[in-house]
């Protein structure tokens, strides 16, 4: 265990959202572009609040230039609602069509990259119950201050809201029973993240354009693995952003989200894709078979047709569309 380079690390490299302002940052910006990512699926309840309130007010100070939210064909009105609050809605399954449906969270993420001209992309949540300005400034203000670092993962605690009781530092179950022993048994110099499975996180574009995506749940990780891999770890940080209150997934479901970063990781130790079949059997429903996509998008620079920073479309913020 490189217990040394990782206490190394912590002391440089993790922030806490407090530290950046709007009016500091704004100030070291200059000409980078940033874009808001939203994935959304089934979130007409949340992600007008999640733009309006996390995402305009720093358009509105030109912190943020796109703000795009990917949809997985909602039917509850998602993009409508998105794009009311000033998003620019794309439909996964239209953008790189060529590719098939998308198949996934990580797949939405590939496309979306492929779409936005900035230089800094910026993932947040569309069902967030509580957004707030100064979770996305920590997510964007390491980037902006410092050109050596490539990627800002999320940090938050996240308690477990379970038969009207909140207990706190129970949720995050995948990263306690999966990721963490993963990364503390193949990559140790990761194993001082406290959320390495954070879906909210910020990189520059030329980062995510060398790498591969997987399709699904393993995303996080894998950014996280191959970023290590490409630039090391002092270009990697993490900023603590506060709480964040989220639907939580059925026991269940996280089993076959585990079986993802479980593979995501594999590919990654040398071990590749022998074995990997992508089959979850059920044995509380009859046996059934279940389909984990675990497929990987190819990095965006390999296959053309990118846009370039100078196409990223400059926006003001939902308070004035």
């Amino acid at each position: 265990m490189h217990t040394a380079d990782i206490s190394a690390w912590a002391a440089r490299r993790r922030y806490t959202a407090g530290q950046f302002s709007a009016e500091n940052l704004s100030s070291l910006k200059r000409d980078a572009t940033v874009a808001v990512v939203i994935p959304t699926k089934e979130c007409a309840a949340t992600v007008g609040t999640v733009i309006r309130k996390a995402v305009a007010p720093l358009a509105d100070a030109w912190l943020v230039d796109e703000i795009v939210v990917i949809d997985a064909d909602s039917a509850d009105g998602t993009a409508s609602v998105a794009a009311r609050a000033g998003a620019r809605v794309l439909q996964q399954d239209q953008v790189l069509a060529e590719y098939g449906p998308a198949l996934g969270k990580g797949d939405a993420l590939w496309r979306a990259v492929h779409e936005c001209g900035a230089e800094i992309v910026c993932f947040l949540d569309g069902d967030t119950l509580d957004p707030v300005p100064t979770h996305l400034l920590g997510l964007i203000g390491p980037l902006i201050s410092d050109s050596s670092i490539q990627l800002v993962k999320g940090a938050y605690d996240r308690p477990l809201r379970t038969g009207g009781l909140e207990l706190e530092g129970e949720g995050g179950r995948v990263t306690e029973l999966m990721a963490r022993p993963l990364l503390n048994l193949y990559e140790p110099l990761l194993a001082g993240f406290a959320q390495p499975l954070a879906g909210e996180f910020a990189a520059r574009r030329s980062l995510l354009e060398e790498i591969p995506f997987p399709v699904g749940y393993g995303v996080e990780i894998a950014v996280l693995i191959d970023a290590l891999h490409a630039h090391g770890l002092d270009a990697l940080c993490e900023c603590h952003l506060g709480t964040r209150r989220q639907v939580h997934q059925p026991l269940r479901a996280l089993g076959e989200m585990s079986y993802a970063v479980l593979a995501a990781v594999k590919r990654r130790v040398g071990q590749g894709a022998d074995g990997l079949s992508g089959h979850y059997v059920r044995p509380w429903d009859e046996f059934t078979v279940a389909t984990i996509p675990i497929d990987e998008r190819p990095p965006l620079a390999a296959i053309g047709d990118r846009k370039s920073p100078s196409s990223s479309p400059r926006v003001r913020g939902a308070a004035d569309t």
